[in-house]
C-alpha cells in the first residue's frame, strides 16, 4: 500500500512571516518567542492567525500564532509546518494531564495546563475538584477557546468550567476581560484539599484562579522545618500558614488584604486550627514595629508579590527583596528558620541568594542553606524558555 504523499509547506493555506536572524537562533535554541521587532512585514497576517514562520533566506521554521498587539508577537507550537487543529491540541492536552498524574499526589488542587510549558502558549488550565478554570492569554488561543473546551470536555469530563480571563496581561493583546460559566455547572466556590489539607477556593472571583497552586510542594518543605513561634508574612489564604500550624507553638498569619484573610480565617477553621492568628497589615511596616517592640520569632516565612514585574524595576526590587529580608532575620532567634520566596522570573536565583546575603550581614547574622526550592511539579519548567522558571524558595537556618 502507497504511503500518503507529505504535504509541501508551500501548500500550506496561511500566512508566512519571515522573521530575522537572531530571532531564528532563538528559537533554534529552543526558545518559542519572536518579537514584534523581528518580524518582518506582518501586514498579511490577522490578529490570532495560526502562520508559518520562516527563517531570513525563506526556509520553514515551524508553526506559530500571530499576535497584532504584543511586543512577542510569534508564538512557536511546532518546529513542523502542520495545522493547529483538534488533533494537534488533543495530543497536547493529553500529554499534559498525564504529566500531572505521575506529579500531583494527594491534592484535588492543581495547574493542569501551563502555557509554554505545556508546549501550549496563551493556554492556562487549573483544575479544582470536579472543576476547570481556564485562561485564554493571547490572541490564538483565544480564538481557540470553543475547541479547547470541547476537548477537555472528552478528555476530563468536569463537572463544569470557568472562564477567568480577568488577568492584566490580556491587556498587551487588546483583549478584553471576560468571567463567567464555559461549560456544565461548575460551583462559584468549592472545598479542595492540598497535601491533604482543606482550603475553600473561590473560583468565580478569587486570586488568579481561586487559590495559589504553585507553593504546594514548598508548603510541605516548610513544616519539615518550621518550629515555635511562626510568622507567615504574605499569607493570602493562608497555604503556609496552615501547614505548619501543627509544628508550631503559634502562627501570626498577615496580609494586607481583606478578603484574603478572611478566606485564611474560614480554612484554618475548617482544618480545626486554633493556633493561628491572622492580622491585617503592611508587612514592611510590621516588621520595624515588631523590632522596635522587641519581639522575636523562630520561623518566618516571606512570600511576597512580585517586586520586579519588568527587566526595568529590578534596581529597586532587588533592594526591597534585601530590606524585607534584613528586617526578617533581625526578628528571629539562634536556631530560626527563614523562609523566602521570589515569584519573579526577572529574580535569578543567585540574585536573590546575593539580595539574602546583603541581609545577613548587615544584620551579623550567619545562614546556613537548608533547601533550595522551585514551583511544584504541576508548573514544569522547560530549560530553553527561562520564563518558565519563575518561583524561587529558600529555606535558611540562622546560626
Amino acid at each position: 500500500m502507497k504511503s500518503r504523499p507529505q504535504l509541501h509547506w508551500k501548500d500550506v493555506q496561511r500566512p508566512s512571516l519571515r522573521i530575522q536572524r537572531r530571532a531564528a537562533d532563538r528559537l533554534a535554541a529552543g526558545h518559542v518567542w519572536v518579537y514584534a521587532s523581528d518580524v518582518d512585514r506582518p501586514e498579511n497576517a490577522r490578529p490570532g492567525d495560526t502562520v508559518t514562520v520562516l527563517d531570513p533566506r525563506g526556509l520553514p521554521l515551524g508553526t506559530a500564532q500571530f499576535s497584532a498587539a504584543s511586543q512577542i508577537a510569534l508564538r512557536l507550537f511546532s518546529s513542523q509546518v502542520e495545522p493547529l487543529d483538534e488533533g494537534f491540541f488533543r495530543r497536547r492536552l493529553s500529554a499534559a494531564i498525564a504529566h500531572r498524574r505521575k506529579a500531583v499526589q494527594n491534592s484535588t488542587a492543581f495547574r493542569l495546563v501551563f502555557s509554554e510549558a505545556d508546549r501550549l502558549p496563551g493556554l492556562i488550565v487549573d483544575q479544582y475538584a470536579d472543576t476547570l478554570v481556564l485562561q485564554t492569554l493571547t490572541q490564538g488561543m483565544d480564538r481557540m477557546q470553543p475547541m479547547i473546551v470541547d476537548l477537555l470536555n472528552e478528555l476530563i469530563q468536569p463537572g463544569g468550567m470557568w472562564e477567568r480571563n480577568d488577568a492584566a496581561v490580556r491587556t498587551k493583546e487588546q483583549l478584553p476581560f471576560r468571567s463567567g460559566r464555559l461549560a456544565g455547572s461548575p460551583a462559584a466556590s468549592i472545598d479542595v484539599r492540598m497535601n491533604g489539607i482543606l482550603f475553600h477556593a473561590d473560583l468565580a472571583a478569587g486570586q488568579k484562579t481561586g487559590v495559589y497552586l504553585d507553593q504546594r510542594e514548598n508548603y510541605l518543605a516548610a513544616a519539615r522545618w518550621a518550629h515555635g513561634d511562626a510568622l507567615d508574612c504574605f499569607t493570602s489564604t493562608g497555604g503556609f500558614a496552615l501547614h505548619i500550624a501543627n509544628r508550631c507553638n503559634s502562627v501570626e498569619a498577615v496580609d494586607s488584604g481583606t478578603a484574603a484573610l478572611e478566606a485564611a480565617s474560614r480554612n484554618a477553621q475548617s482544618n480545626g486550627l486554633d493556633n493561628l492568628r491572622f492580622q491585617e497589615a503592611d508587612v514592611f511596616n510590621l516588621l520595624s514595629a515588631y523590632r522596635a517592640a522587641g519581639r522575636r520569632f523562630q520561623t518566618i516565612i516571606l512570600d511576597p508579590p512580585a517586586f520586579a514585574k519588568t527587566k526595568s524595576a529590578m534596581e529597586g526590587a532587588g533592594r526591597g527583596y534585601k530590606e524585607i529580608n534584613l528586617r526578617a532575620l533581625q526578628l528571629l532567634e539562634p536556631g530560626g528558620i527563614l523562609i523566602t520566596c521570589s515569584c519573579s522570573h526577572h529574580m535569578s536565583e543567585a540574585m536573590l541568594l546575593d539580595a539574602v546575603n546583603e541581609a545577613a550581614r548587615d544584620s551579623r547574622r550567619m545562614l546556613r542553606l537548608l533547601e533550595r526550592r522551585t514551583q511544584a511539579a504541576d508548573h514544569p519548567i522547560l530549560t530553553a524558555i527561562p520564563e518558565t522558571f519563575y518561583l524561587k524558595c529558600l529555606i535558611l537556618e540562622v546560626l
